[in-house]
């Protein structure tokens, strides 16, 4: 049996991601167009708070990597599971993540995605657990960095599970 334990509040996260998109806006003042890249599934919903929370154009793509399955923890093998479904050569790009975690997707996805010449590529993501990190990662935009505890909501999952939650929550076990 679980328990939910808010880490962070809805009105905490609605905040810094407007934050996050006043300082993408910043760096991209030339009105060309962003892809926001998400990372199905769990990006989907910080992906469409920021680009909302953004003035710069932007351009929504998603793409599937798998390294959890079903379980808790990273299996540390990556895998990519949809491909994006334009060529995004010579384009700004920022990969938006839900979590960064050991370091191994990000690391996986930024060299594939460099391969397509991108005119810029940067990452933003939602969470940081520094504590994990196995592979470094120079990330652009964090969200909150928070301790090594399995956390649910907006967007993020267990086993398919919780991913609606308007709060950022702990699961833990009772």
């Amino acid at each position: 049996m679980s328990k939910l334990r808010v880490l962070l509040s809805a009105e905490q996260i609605r905040t810094r991601v407007e934050e996050m998109g006043r300082e993408i806006d910043l760096d991209y003042t030339t009105g060309e167009p962003v892809y926001l890249i998400g990372i199905l599934k769990g990006a989907c919903i910080f992906l469409a708070d920021l680009a909302r929370a953004m003035k710069t154009p932007t351009r929504l793509e998603f793409i599937g990597i798998s390294s959890y399955g079903r379980g808790k923890t990273s299996s540390g093998q990556v895998q990519l599971t949809k491909d994006l479904d334009v060529p995004i050569e010579g384009h700004h790009v920022i990969i938006v993540e839900d979590i960064l975690d050991t370091g191994n997707t990000l690391t996986y996805l930024a060299k594939l995605l460099a391969q397509r010449h991108p005119k810029s590529l940067r990452i933003a993501t939602f969470l940081d657990k520094p504590e994990r990190r196995q592979a470094p990662v120079k990330v652009d935009y964090v969200g909150f960095a928070i301790p090594d505890e399995f956390v649910v909501g907006y967007g993020l999952d267990y086993a398919e599970d919780y991913r609606n939650l308007r709060d950022l929550c702990v699961l833990e076990e009772i």
